[in-house]
């Protein structure tokens, strides 16, 4: 209950930098979406990720225009859309660049993308 009260359980879009900063901090883990409207492969994590935070409700799943946080994607050296920022306890632990990890094609499974957040340890799996 207190996860869902505090927005897990959905993949959400959070409007600006500011929100980002106030959404991390509430959560212990936080999977950070940096997309981009016009980047076809966005859309593509965007299923994977949907699916997988009503799977993963100990984990916060947002998405962020890159566009619109230029002082955050420098911050956090992202340069390359989409990336997941991986969070735990406020502090950025990980990074999903691109689809290198997931096998370097579009149709990924998303039991690949869980096996790999896994892997950082951002949300439970076995």
């Amino acid at each position: 209950k207190e996860w869902l009260s505090k927005g897990h359980g959905e993949y959400r879009e959070i409007p600006s930098e500011r929100d980002f900063f106030q959404e991390v901090k509430e959560s212990k883990n936080v999977v950070c979406h940096f997309y981009r409207d016009t980047t076809f492969r966005c859309q593509i994590m965007d299923k994977h990720l949907t699916v997988l935070a009503k799977k993963h409700i100990e984990t916060k799943f947002l998405k962020l225009n890159a566009e619109k946080s230029p002082f955050l994607c420098e911050r956090l050296r992202i340069k390359v859309i989409p990336t997941l920022a991986l969070i735990k306890d406020g502090k950025t632990h990980d990074y999903v660049v691109g689809f290198t990890d997931l096998g370097n094609t579009d149709d990924f499974t998303t039991e690949t993308l869980e096996w790999r957040l896994g892997c950082a340890d951002v949300i439970n799996y076995r």
